[in-house]
């Protein structure tokens, strides 16, 4: 039996040429001394349906869904909602006209009209929804999230001895430790960070990615042959105003260097495509989140796999900066891997991988535990900070109970007594102020009253 015309392909299914890019452009120029303008990543806004660099059927699906969604649609309501231009928007909006799945209930100006859902426009929508109910920004092709990701590594500012210094200025480090910090921000290289708990190891990490500089062009989504990869998420990414008079693509959004953080949730399966068989498109996984930031592996070797595992998935990735994601239907894509990589584990990494795997991590730092000059200067460093007087008396009492009860020092120590001195005053409802009793107090709180040697 015949197909029906609702069956058949309505729309030309045309691979159209890829969005440009302002680095391409003859208009983005850099500066004299070599280093890039502040426009010289802005995305360009696209002048015509096949700038998108999208299917000509994919978008008039997209804005079929975008008008059953809005019960008062005009152009300029549903160019909003899509991320695109009126004029292309109405280029959409006029084919699905054409085609008797929308009606013109009222003309506002020249581009835009207000829309309204055909009986043939609802058959359609409810087949869609079935397929994919995304509705939302229209996306970006694989192709040109690649080209951005890679265009941004190779502009990306050099990370100096100043910035590092100033990033971690908070902590107490030996200078070797901000030797090989500013080396890691700089080149990029993954880093491998050992020691005992509680001695500074994540705070190392996200004051390291305070000094990276810049701001970073991340697409809302992608699109892979038709599916919807979700990237942009309010939890990991911090958008800023792209401060420019320049109209630019709205599909993308300008945030800061993302921090990406995961801890013992880590799972072989964390690290792939999300699909939800609910709305069916996907979830970016944490890996392509971080893109242009950072991305910590906390607490590495207490996940629910076997550290060996994890590390064999990182291993391509370290290798050639790229990562292989698998869609539902089992075709892999490849997907930029540029970020800082950082492993922070209390575990000694010879316990955790081979050498064949160690090999391929870019630099290696233990954290030790401080010594009483270091852990002096921490303590004074968070009293001061905390708006109190420093009493060098008080440092000998620490240095009393460390020394009776054979406890080994941790440079989270100092902060945290201090914490729970302020907790105290808090619930007493007295002044906040450092005393010996406030102090033996705290002590005895935070490590109990009958604790034993570490």
């Amino acid at each position: 039996m015949p197909k029906s015309d609702d069956d058949a392909p309505w729309t030309p299914r045309r691979l159209l040429r890829e969005p440009r890019v302002a680095p391409d452009d003859s208009t983005a120029v850099d500066s004299p001394a070599g280093i890039p303008t502040p426009d010289a990543l802005l995305p360009v806004t696209p002048a015509s349906v096949e700038d998108t660099g999208l299917d000509f059927g994919f978008l008039t699906d997209l804005a079929l869904k975008t008008v059953y969604a809005d019960t008062s649609c005009t152009t300029q309501r549903a160019a909003e909602r899509l991320a695109l231009p009126v004029g292309v928007v109405d280029i959409l909006l006029q084919h699905l006209y054409r085609e008797h799945f929308v009606e013109i209930r009222e003309a506002i100006t020249h581009q835009n009209r207000r829309y309204a859902m055909l009986d043939r426009g609802w058959e359609r929508v409810r087949r869609l929804l079935d397929l994919n109910a995304y509705i939302g920004p229209a996306p970006v092709s694989l192709k040109a999230y690649t080209a951005m990701v890679n265009r941004q590594e190779e502009l990306r500012p050099p990370v100096n001895p100043d910035a590092i210094r100033a990033a971690l200025a908070t902590l107490v480090l030996p200078d070797t430790a901000l030797q090989v910090l500013g080396v890691v921000a700089n080149s990029r290289r993954s880093l491998f960070i050992t020691g005992a708990p509680g001695n500074g190891k994540t705070s190392i990490a996200r004051a390291l990615h305070s000094a990276l500089e810049g701001d970073i062009w991340i697409p809302r989504a992608i699109e892979v042959d038709g599916d919807i990869i979700n990237v942009f998420d309010s939890h990991n990414h911090v958008a800023v105003d792209p401060h420019s008079a320049t109209s630019y693509d709205q599909r993308w959004i300008k945030i800061r260097r993302p921090l990406v953080t995961v801890g013992g949730e880590l799972t072989i399966e964390s690290m792939d495509l999300t699909y939800d068989q609910t709305v069916k498109f996907y979830e970016a996984p944490f890996q392509v989140k971080s893109n242009g930031g950072t991305l910590l592996i906390d607490d590495f070797g207490r996940q629910r796999v076997q550290p060996r595992d994890l590390f064999n998935r990182w291993i391509i990735p370290l290798e050639n900066r790229v990562d292989y994601l698998t869609l539902h239907t089992g075709k892999k894509i490849q997907v930029p891997f540029e970020q800082l990589l950082i492993f922070a584990s209390n575990l000694d990494s010879a316990d955790l991988a081979e050498e064949a795997f160690l090999r391929r991590l870019g630099y290696r730092l233990t954290v030790e535990s401080p010594s009483r000059e270091s852990y002096g200067r921490i303590f004074r460093n968070y009293v001061e900070s905390s708006r109190l007087r420093f009493d060098p008396r008080l440092l000998d009492v620490l240095m009393a109970r460390y020394a009776r009860e054979q406890r080994e020092m941790r440079s989270c120590q100092p902060r945290d007594l201090v914490d729970r001195c302020r907790d105290i005053c808090r619930y007493e409802n007295r002044p906040f102020v450092l005393t010996k009793e406030l102090l033996e107090r705290a002590w005895l709180y935070y490590f109990g009253t009958h604790a034993r040697p570490s």
